[in-house]
């Protein structure tokens, strides 16, 4: 790991005038490590990248401190605010969050370990890059890296963790399980930034390689997630979420999906399955919602939507085996969340 400098910001107005730099445009083959600065919180992903020798900053602005960002505030029927540094483990434990998101708690649970929940922040989940390890490898100059190639997409690559959905230019995971319940949930996340705030869909906050392959976001230089906005769910309102790995602590996720679902008078009448480890951003499955609108939630129509949710997948040389997984734990979501 690198020397660099460090600077404690107490006020978002001054952590937002620091010249800092997105975390992707500092990986970047051809940027200039003396002149990058980066925000650090709870740090996971950012000490992982620098130990990892492919994140190399010159200087780091604590945001960890500052005020009002630590905190869950429910608006009423304009949602609930969830503060950039809220931890995982403060999401864990709140009982309002566990009746109304039931979805979001389960995936906060079932990310990484309670250690690890105590220190990550919401912000720096949502933000954390792809776990492939040719991007991990100081060695491997890959596209998201500035390079030239996507190594996972060769052939004999290793690539049984990767994506079989919108994998042409690259078929690095997302990392963030939480995200793929938030963006099943509608959530926005505002950013804050010289310029003022901003609030935009986290669906749409999310970019895919077609888009911009070396990044993941569309966070701009000096801009931070301050807050994330939950919309009230409507009454009917049933979710929940599944993660599937090879083991069940500590361990990124093979495949997960989040289920929310409205219902009326015994019918499905909004439907909202997102697919994360499917592709390179949480990913709505459209074919599997529409697969039950107007219909009642059960084992047929369940089944349906789970075959449905991977339309149109390509599955790499090692990962095929992925696509079962998802029409199962999509069908097992789709009847939890139907048992309002």
């Amino acid at each position: 790991m690198n020397a660099f400098q460090w600077t404690d910001a107490t006020s978002v107005k001054q952590a937002t005038g620091q010249n800092t730099t997105p975390v992707a445009d500092a990986m970047l083959v051809n940027a200039k490590p003396e002149s990058a600065t980066i925000f650090k919180a709870g740090g996971v992903d950012v000490l992982d990248l620098m130990k990892e020798h492919v994140l190399a900053p010159a200087r780091i602005v604590g945001i960890g401190n500052l005020p009002k960002l630590d905190a869950i505030r429910n608006a009423g029927k304009d949602g609930t605010h969830l503060g950039a540094l809220v931890t995982l483990a403060q999401l864990e434990r709140d009982g309002d969050l566990h009746k109304s998101y039931r979805a979001l708690t389960e995936a906060v649970s079932h990310a990484a370990t309670p250690q690890v929940r105590n220190a990550a922040t919401l912000g720096g989940n949502i933000m954390q890059r792809p776990h492939c390890w040719y991007f991990r490898n100081e060695n491997f100059k890959c596209l998201k890296k500035g390079g030239t190639v996507c190594f996972a997409n060769q052939p004999g690559a290793e690539n049984k963790y990767h994506a079989i959905l919108g994998n042409q230019t690259c078929s690095a995971v997302h990392g963030s399980s939480i995200s793929t319940a938030l963006v099943a949930f509608g959530a926005q996340v505002e950013l804050t930034g010289p310029q003022g705030v901003r609030r935009v869909p986290l669906e749409q906050f999310f970019v895919t390689p077609e888009k911009d392959v070396k990044r993941e976001n569309s966070i701009q230089p000096n801009e931070l997630i301050t807050d994330v906005l939950l919309p009230t769910p409507a009454a009917g309102t049933g979710s929940w979420y599944i993660k599937f790995g090879e083991r069940e602590s500590y361990d990124w996720a093979l495949a997960d999906v989040a289920v929310v679902l409205e219902q009326q008078n015994g019918r499905c009448t909004k439907a909202s399955i997102v697919l994360g480890a499917a592709a390179p951003v949480p990913l709505r499955a459209a074919a599997a919602e529409a697969a039950l609108i107007g219909k009642p939630i059960n084992e047929e129509t369940a089944r349906a939507a789970g075959q449905a949710a991977t339309t149109g997948a390509t599955p790499l040389e090692h990962n095929a085996y992925k696509v079962p997984i998802f029409a199962a734990i999509v069908k097992r979501a789709i009847l939890k969340a139907g048992e309002v």
